[in-house]
């Protein structure tokens, strides 16, 4: 039996309005997923829903007794409340005497307080009243699955740890429909992970909006999109609602260039003579108004985001050199010897948990932070754009205009002198939108203001810190095909897993204690790069024997003919085991390797773990046959 519906929606105070003409229902146990342009109205459906405003027509209907809850984009609560306060607070009446019970215990008998044991007498049956003890427990296993004092201030946790509190306080009623407004925004990967497991597990009916496409594919079992007022509905996997929507689009535009071919002829039509008019069909002149009539109400698609990257000189082909880096805050290793080689046309994510140091590690290969130790070194012709997550670089008090034109008129992009409302207009900004002032905008205006900011610099060098919260999902993959097609070289933090797939050819991870590790490849890579540990462990090993001093053997011989003959082809033979190796290692970190037959994967890996053996007894043959001809030589 459906949850919760619509039936003949409109809502908007424009002509045509916002939402048109809308409806759809959700069954219990779907988990939809509601795709759109940001400004397409998708948060103003959830507030709908919520019925935190009413439609202008039709109807917004729910089962007898279903209960919504939400998770919203904005992060808010009380300055005072404890994260126990903010989880406890989505259980309602139950909640708030749940968290005056938490209050008290932990007060205790005081002198400033002497009445406590009676307070907690009637918070005591207040729960009873309202049965409000399995509501307690609850509250209780939401807050185990967050490493995190209950009591803390929520005001003291980072935006990301936030999200999931508040998420925590959404599921804390048990609703029966859980909206959630882009539920992985701020939160890094792992945060991300824990999401989907608990959602998959726990959650039955869900409603969400997201633009992170990896959450949509694994979570999602039915997709409506929102698209110039109207809704679609599509049950199918994402991958399948992208083909059906090109096809939709296509016929769409086969109708579309009918209908005007149509419309041309029969304005042609009556624009004849005198005579002609007279003698006209009246029923055709009827039917051309009406025709007049749909191409005026007709809404048209909105354009694509024209992005672009200005592109300046080559750099040199060493970009940045980072030399046994270290860094401390506060005493704690943020960054432990750290080295790394960043070339000309290399495209480089950055991974971790939230305030692990992503951001303070951009710095400090752009020279804007000093390591207490170590060296960054800087190639030549370095042009160097950047896009912060703070927007920073956006003044919220000027318009959209003056952010771009800085007073003037024209800027010069590629060598060519364009207007600042035209250049504007490819990224989705009308002429009355570009006298706004920035502080108005959305989130996702905002980044697109950003990116039309960097983008408008020459640069050989883009460093890019969560360019894609906010933006919808067609502008993230215009910016995938950008990015991809950019000469120069890029830095990027981001937790968008697809984004970071499609756009960076390698990652640097950071682990425990400052460790930064380099993997080749996108996400994916990464994941099974890390089910392969004995390829570092092995060089780790390597690199130690060659620095290691060669132990002098106590007991003086001299090398036989064939011991000589084998110490000398023992470098050589170590050299051409390591490039197998290598080449094997390559192999077995690209994806399409694990689509091979289980016989040759097995072949492959059994090779790659005899050939470590084999080079290990290399080494310490290589030793112990130089320690005999040292011994002979002194």
């Amino acid at each position: 039996m459906p949850l919760i519906g619509m039936r003949n929606v409109s809502w908007g105070f424009d002509d045509p309005p916002l939402l048109e003409d809308i409806s759809f229902k959700i069954e219990s146990g779907e988990r939809v997923c509601l795709l759109g342009r940001n400004g397409a109205g998708k948060s103003t459906l959830f507030k709908l829903l919520r019925g935190e405003i009413e439609p202008d027509e039709g109807e917004v209907w729910r089962q007898k007794g279903a209960t919504v809850s939400i998770l919203r984009q904005e992060v808010s609560a009380a300055p005072g409340d404890t994260l126990f306060d903010v989880v406890a607070g989505g259980a309602g009446e139950q909640g708030q005497w749940i968290a005056e019970l938490n209050r008290l215990s932990r007060l205790k008998p005081t002198s400033k307080l002497p009445d406590w044991e009676d307070r907690q007498e009637v918070v005591q049956r207040k729960l009873d009243a309202v049965g409000g003890w399995e509501a307690h427990t609850r509250v209780d296993s939401l807050l185990s699955r967050i490493p995190m004092d209950p009591d803390q201030g929520f005001s003291e946790l980072s935006a990301g740890m936030k999200r999931r509190v508040l998420f925590l306080r959404a599921v804390a009623a048990e609703p029966d429909l859980l909206l959630l407004d882009e539920p992985t925004n701020h939160l890094d990967i792992d945060t991300i992970d824990w999401l989907e497991e608990f959602v998959l597990r726990q959650v039955k009916t869900l409603l969400f909006i997201t633009h992170d496409r990896a959450f949509l594919k694994r979570i999602a079992n039915r997709i409506i999109e929102l698209d110039r007022g109207r809704l679609v509905s599509y049950r199918c996997d994402y991958d399948t609602y992208l083909n059906r929507r090109t096809d939709l689009l296509n016929a769409e535009d086969q109708q579309t260039a009918l209908f005007n071919k149509r419309l041309s002829r029969e304005e042609e039509w009556i624009r004849k003579g005198i005579k002609a008019r007279r003698t006209r069909n009246e029923g055709r002149v009827r039917k051309l108004l009406k025709m007049r009539e749909a191409h005026q109400a007709r809404r048209q698609k909105k354009g694509k985001v024209n992005l672009r990257i200005q592109e300046a000189e080559k750099t040199g082909k060493l970009v940045v050199e980072a030399k046994s880096v270290h860094l401390k805050k506060s005493g704690v290793p943020i960054i432990e010897n750290f080295s790394a080689l960043v070339m000309r046309g290399d495209r480089i994510g950055i991974v971790g948990p939230n305030g692990i140091g992503k951001t303070t590690l951009l710095n400090l290969l752009l020279k804007q932070v000093k390591p207490d130790s170590g060296s960054v070194r800087h190639g030549t012709h370095l042009h160097i754009a950047s896009f912060d997550q703070l927007r920073t670089l956006l003044d919220e008090e000027k318009t959209v205009r003056e952010n771009i034109g800085g007073g003037n008129d024209f800027i010069t992009f590629n060598g060519r002198r364009r207007h600042v409302l035209g250049y504007l207009r490819g990224f989705l900004f009308s002429p009355e939108r570009c006298r706004s002032p920035v502080s108005v905008l959305s989130g996702g205006e905002k980044n697109r203001l950003l990116l039309a900011k960097l983008f408008i610099q020459p640069a050989n060098v883009l460093v890019m810190d969560e360019p894609t919260n906010d933006l919808d999902t067609e502008t993230l993959e215009l910016l995938e095909e950008v990015l991809f097609e950019f000469n120069g070289t890029l830095l990027l933090v981001s937790h968008d897993r697809t984004f970071l797939n499609n756009v960076v050819t390698g990652l640097l991870v950071f682990e425990e204690n400052g460790r930064i590790v380099s993997y080749a490849g996108g996400y994916d890579d990464w994941q099974n790069q890390r089910s392969l540990p004995e390829a570092d462990i092995g060089a780790e090993k390597r690199s130690e024997k060659r620095n290691k001093k060669k132990p002098r053997n106590k007991k003086s011989r001299v090398l036989g003919y064939m011991e000589k003959r084998e110490l000398k082809a023992l470098p050589g033979k170590i050299e051409n085991l390591e490039a197998e190796q290598q080449a094997l290692f390559a192999r077995m970190s690209d994806p399409a390797f694990y689509s091979e037959s289980k016989v040759e994967i097995t072949r492959v890996k059994g090779r790659f773990d005899r050939i470590a053996s084999t080079i290990e007894s290399a080494y310490a043959r290589w030793e112990e046959l130089e320690a005999v001809g040292n011994g002979d030589s002194g």
